[in-house]
């Protein structure tokens, strides 16, 4: 990671991390970047086109993106665009303030992997109950993905 951080550029450290984070869970498939898939400019026509080139069947979009995203490009390529609304139950009101380093800071890679696994079986539900209430202090901050 200090690598990444010597390089000044955001990007480096943002697919660095990823890559990490993705290790300490054990996770061992193919991480894309979207700067070597085919895609057109425009906001909504250069996601539609990157969903279409993995495969993507559906977008998951936030509900902020919904206020701008133009899902004509989606439906040109029978791409599903479908709202994403977290639970309003576990972890899920604090849920946009929390990333996934505060998982692994207060539970551990494992405890992590270990509740990624169901998930991982059924990605279409989500089991907000598997994770522990976060502390009001570790619920500062902004906003992650």
């Amino acid at each position: 990671m200090l690598d990444a951080f010597t390089t000044g550029k955001t990007a480096a450290v943002a697919a660095a991390s990823t890559r990490v984070l993705l290790d300490l869970l054990g996770w061992r498939g193919q991480i894309l970047t979207s700067s070597r898939l085919p895609s057109r400019p425009g906001r909504s026509q250069r996601l539609a086109d990157l969903a279409a080139a993995t495969g993507a069947r559906a977008y998951l979009c936030g509900t902020g993106g919904m206020t701008y995203l133009d899902q004509a490009p989606f439906a040109a390529r029978n791409i599903a665009v479908t709202p994403f609304r977290p639970p309003t139950t576990g972890i899920w009101p604090s849920g946009r303030r929390l990333s996934a380093l505060w998982a692994l800071a207060a539970l551990g890679p494992q405890a992590v992997a270990a509740r990624l696994q169901p998930l991982a079986a059924d990605h279409t539900v989500l089991r907000a109950a598997a994770w522990p209430q976060p502390s009001p202090s570790s619920r500062k901050g902004g906003t992650y993905h």
